[in-house]
């Protein structure tokens, strides 16, 4: 309800100019919160209670950005309230992964359709809000700012987690979460961080430039169309059961692969393709993401993946999409020429990237079958 519609309102109310910056808080976030609250929940406080007081700060966060947008405040105060959103909703889905990983007895079995029910979510929002034809309106981040105090509620009928045992004469570098680094001394765990970056990077172009390109070629309701994509990722989910008895390099293969044929169908620039590249996304991004996340509950010591899990926020949302939507915006006005989109110069470059990022996993990541990696602090 605020992500997929925001770069439509960015334009609707002038700030356009402001448009890459403001995706590019939330990468800002991602360097910092995560690691501070993953960390806090797996030495401080449960996990719920910090998902908790995440929630309604967003909630906050959230309402004030929409306020500054919608009554025309200075662009830098815009981006001031928008990185404040950023920063307490960034830890947010670590925080809930954390969560539901500690309730599943079979992770690769069970993750995948509970992790769908998020998808729905995600649809729905979408819907709704261009339903209410509120694709280009603040009326998207007040509805958004309503369901983040739902979450705040719901949170008190969530099953309750051990409150983790305080750890005294923490060093800074432990209470920041910057301990998490260690884990990137085994090679396949810095391998998958790297790859999850790198995938980010050109995902970036997807969200803000999808949405103008469909309304270029003549689609309403672009949030509404936006939601194919989800189709296919909760396909993806609900196998991914079956998928993980592969070898999960070629899970992630396929995952990366589909993102290089996504941008491809998008650079033929007619109707038919560019919905079928939004359709793969879904696919593509459940085959990288979901999966790098159940290898971490799979492989990470049970003491240390609050911490896994924010690390791969801070790779994704902090790394990946902090060049990731700088560069993309970078690439789309090197594209763009006398107000006129070169669209296949566009989605090509970033299929090209993805390419490149598949080369890399593939003579990079080793595996190895079964078992949890030892960490060695």
């Amino acid at each position: 309800m605020w992500f997929v519609p925001l770069s439509n309102t960015l334009d609707a109310h002038g700030l356009h100019d402001i448009k890459p910056y403001a995706f590019a808080c939330s990468a800002l976030a991602a360097f910092v919160s995560p690691l501070i609250f993953g960390a806090m929940a797996d030495r401080h406080a449960s996990p719920v209670k910090v998902l908790r007081g995440l929630s309604f700060a967003t909630a906050v966060a959230m309402a004030l950005a929409c306020t500054a947008i919608k009554f025309h405040w200075p662009p830098a105060l815009v981006l001031a309230f928008i990185q404040l959103h950023a920063l307490c909703s960034s830890p947010t889905w670590s925080i809930s992964s954390t969560i539901v990983f500690a309730q599943l007895s079979d992770a690769k079995q069970e993750f995948g359709p509970i992790r769908a029910m998020a998808t729905l979510g995600w649809m729905a929002g979408c819907w709704l809000i261009s339903a209410l034809s509120a694709d280009a309106s603040t009326l998207a981040g007040y509805s958004g700012a309503v369901m983040w105090l739902l979450v705040c509620a719901f949170t008190y009928f969530l099953p309750v987690l051990e409150t983790p045992r305080a750890v005294t004469n923490l060093s800074w570098h432990e209470r920041l979460g910057l301990d998490a680094l260690t884990l990137l001394k085994n090679h396949d765990h810095r391998v998958v961080f790297i790859t999850v970056a790198l995938f980010a990077i050109p995902l970036c172009g997807f969200y803000p430039y999808a949405p103008p390109h469909l309304r270029e070629l003549g689609f309403d309701h672009t949030s509404a169309w936006m939601s194919l994509g989800q189709v296919t990722e909760i396909i993806a989910m609900f196998s991914l059961g079956a998928l993980l008895n592969f070898r999960l390099k070629w899970i992630f293969a396929v995952g990366l692969s589909f993102g290089v044929l996504r941008f491809a169908l998008s650079a033929l620039n007619t109707k038919a393709a560019l919905l079928a590249g939004v359709i793969l996304h879904g696919a593509s991004f459940t085959l990288v993401f979901i999966t790098a996340q159940i290898y971490l509950d799979q492989r990470v010591e049970p003491a240390w993946r609050a911490r896994a899990q924010a690390l791969m926020a801070l790779m994704n949302g902090g790394v990946g999409n902090l060049i990731g939507y700088l560069s993309t915006g970078w690439w789309f006005a090197a594209a763009t020429e006398n107000n006129v989109t070169r669209w296949p110069l566009f989605w090509n470059g970033l299929a090209l990237a993805v390419a490149a990022v598949l080369v890399y996993f593939l003579i990079a990541y080793h595996g190895r079958r079964g078992g949890v990696s030892r960490n060695a602090k």
